[in-house]
């Protein structure tokens, strides 16, 4: 399944392409988000491909990296294509299972924002990520992904 969400700064072409993977794993009615102490911000768990690691590799290696957990994923269930800029971002959704516990690994950014782990529950999550709208003249980057992440949410939500 594939989605598109166009932002409004996009400026009609794009010579920038990241490719990202997340993973949803979910455990007794809640969800494990990423979230940033320091400017209040939730996303869902991943991050970038690099050239030499599988879709799988990266679900992986992201999520013990924000969450302190080693996963098993599924396949790819969704793909979002997000257009800011001159950038095209692909996102790639999993489901997965916690199956061990590990470091976290933050990057300098992450440690700077306060990046933890938290589990809610799946009807708080929705209502974070629904009040995108709200963000459209203050903050399209988080506008764009708690609309991306709202999308996932709402396109896999029978699956999880």
């Amino acid at each position: 399944m594939r989605k598109t969400i166009i932002g409004s700064n996009y400026m009609g072409y794009y010579d920038k392409t990241r490719v990202a993977c997340r993973v949803i794993v979910v455990r007794k009615g809640k969800i494990l988000l990423s979230y940033e102490t320091k400017t209040d911000q939730w996303m869902i768990p991943g991050g970038g491909l690099e050239d030499y690691e599988s879709e799988e590799d990266c679900c992986v290696r992201e999520f013990a990296e924000e969450t302190g957990f080693v996963v098993r994923v599924s396949t790819c269930l969704l793909e979002i294509e997000e257009y800011y800029e001159n950038c095209k971002w692909i996102h790639r959704y999993f489901l997965g299972k916690c199956i061990d516990k590990t470091k976290t690994c933050l990057s300098d950014r992450e440690k700077k924002v306060g990046m933890e782990a938290r589990w809610i529950s799946i009807k708080t999550c929705k209502e974070i990520f629904s009040k995108y709208q709200e963000y459209s003249k203050s903050n399209e980057m988080r506008r764009g992904m708690y609309l991306r992440e709202f999308t996932a949410l709402n396109e896999l939500e029978g699956c999880y």
